[in-house]
């Protein structure tokens, strides 16, 4: 326990300390950071998600100078997860690695003071469990941001289609959606407008909205990019595809949730075997067994 304690106070004291170090040193950096980032935060709307990237880059310096210490890159591996997740700057990468440092060794830490029989054994317990605890939060993120995705799609592609159908160009009706999901879809909404930002830096808008396909991550969005790249291609109008895939992903979701429904009854049965009926049991029957096993003992006596 002794050698537990020590080796989490040694590396808690270690990671404090560096990181206040490296707090003084970036605290010029961040003025200039902010001075720089001021005109841009102006000119138009940027996502919510966007706007805290310097307190978020503030928290990865100590993990990324730990990296460099060391002259180690990125897993591009962990990159393309974080990427799905919504995750996409360089730091994002950084603190995701130096979780994986810091919550064993929290974890750790607080096994040894608590516990003080087999110590050794809930500390490997716990350092394993807070090494792994960063991919399953980052696999749970990813999930749930490909379902916020897959549940807005359709009324992105409506919006989508009224801007068309008024007169403005596919370009422009992506921002206008974009800027007007901002509050109630917000991932769609950043997900548009970073395919906006693509083109204006020069790339091309098939490249651009195959990039979205790829960070979206299912199937619907992958049939959406290739529709518009067949339309692009063809020349068909872009407004009665639009809203001719939109009215099949709206029966799709119909037919999932539906197909939900149906389930219900099935799932229903594990509780009623395993709970209700046993419980449901022992108040209709335990009377009774009481009461015969009160009679035959004052037989018996």
């Amino acid at each position: 326990m002794t050698l537990a304690i020590i080796f989490g106070l040694s590396l808690f004291t270690a990671l404090a300390i560096g990181f206040v170090l490296l707090m003084r040193r970036s605290s010029e950096q961040g003025a200039l950071l902010e001075e720089v980032t001021r005109p841009v935060q102006g000119a138009g709307h940027v996502p919510a998600a966007w706007r805290s990237a310097v307190s978020a880059n503030t928290i990865a310096k100590p993990f990324t100078a730990f990296r460099r210490f060391f002259a180690a890159e990125p897993d591009p591996e962990i990159v393309r997860r974080l990427l799905l997740a919504g995750y996409r700057k360089p730091y994002h990468a950084d603190i995701f690695l130096g979780s994986r440092l810091a919550v064993p060794a929290c974890l750790g830490l607080a096994v040894a003071l608590l516990f003080s029989e087999n110590t050794i054994i809930f500390f490997l317990i716990a350092v394993v469990i807070g090494f792994f605890a960063p991919d399953f939060w980052l696999a749970h993120a990813t999930n749930k941001r490909r379902e916020r995705l897959r549940l807005s799609l359709p009324d992105g592609l409506d919006l989508l289609s009224i801007c068309l159908e008024a007169g403005l160009g596919l370009d422009q009706g992506v921002v206008r959606v974009g800027q007007e999901l901002h509050v109630s879809h917000p991932e769609l909404s950043e997900e548009l407008l970073l395919v906006n930002f693509e083109q204006r830096a020069g790339v091309q808008r098939n490249a651009a909205w195959q990039s979205f396909a790829t960070r979206a991550n299912f199937e619907s969005a992958r049939s959406f990019v290739a529709m518009l790249i067949q339309t692009d291609r063809f020349g068909t109008p872009i407004a009665k595809s639009l809203g001719a895939f939109s009215d099949a992903l709206r029966t799709q979701r119909r037919q999932k949730a539906e197909e939900m429904a149906a389930k219900t009854t099935i799932k229903l049965v594990p509780p009623l075997v395993f709970f209700i009926f046993p419980s449901m049991g022992v108040v209709v029957v335990g009377p009774a067994v009481i009461a015969v096993g009160e009679f035959f003992a004052h037989f018996l006596k």
